[in-house]
């Protein structure tokens, strides 16, 4: 490899299955993700990999984390002091080796900095089908515009907002019968099976990007 792949300007890189990937979940309040990647870690085992560690702006669900085992840290984040807070949380994830970031409903922007570090290592879920309906509320716009599919997308995360390239994406039917409520626990059941095909992919190393900055899955 190392004489063939300069000819073709090519990348590679070697990995060791003997280890799996530690991996970190970020949640705010909403646990439906959270519950889904600890179940299928944990129990399961669909998923190869280690979670040491939970983190939340919110201490809403740190039970979920108790009932796998799993230690819970709690970094409340305000304007003032999300500088101070996302250090103590790299301090974390470099303590616990994190490989993979994984934004479970995490209801906060991560610094250019710490996406910039963590290149190519950070999934979020964006309840919607990017590029469409970006932003806080996008099954109240679905609603509003009367769609009849709602979506949920997974990507790497990236310093502009929800515009990483795309690991997984899947989508429901709906009618003009579901009211915004219908559409959101329709969506939320797509967005778990949408994250953990994204983090199952990467954790099986079968994601990368090319060099258009869109993934390529195996």
């Amino acid at each position: 490899m190392h004489t063939v792949a300069p000819q073709y300007d090519m990348a590679f890189r070697f990995t060791y299955p003997k280890r799996p990937p530690n991996v970190a979940i970020l949640c705010s309040n909403t646990d439906h993700c959270l519950r889904e990647l600890l179940w299928r870690a944990k129990e399961t085992k669909e998923l190869k990999c280690e979670v040491p560690l939970v983190i939340s702006n919110h201490e809403k669900l740190k039970h979920i984390a108790d009932s796998f085992d799993v230690p819970f840290h709690h970094l409340p984040m305000t304007k003032d002091n999300k500088a101070e807070q996302e250090q103590e949380m790299r301090g974390l994830l470099s303590e616990n080796n994190i490989d993979l970031v994984v934004l479970a409903r995490y209801m906060q922007i991560l610094s250019p900095d710490l996406c910039a570090d963590y290149h190519g290592r950070v999934i979020n879920i964006h309840h919607s089908f990017l590029p469409a309906f970006i932003g806080g509320d996008p099954y109240g716009q679905a609603h509003h515009r009367g769609v009849k599919m709602v979506g949920a997308t997974a990507h790497f995360v990236t310093s502009d907002l929800d515009e990483g390239p795309i690991i997984s994406q899947d989508v429901a039917r709906i009618s003009h019968r579901e009211n915004r409520k219908q559409m959101i626990g329709i969506g939320r059941e797509v967005e778990r099976r949408v994250l953990f095909d994204a983090v199952r992919s990467w954790c099986d190393d079968r994601v990368f990007v090319d060099h258009n900055n869109k993934t390529v899955v195996m």
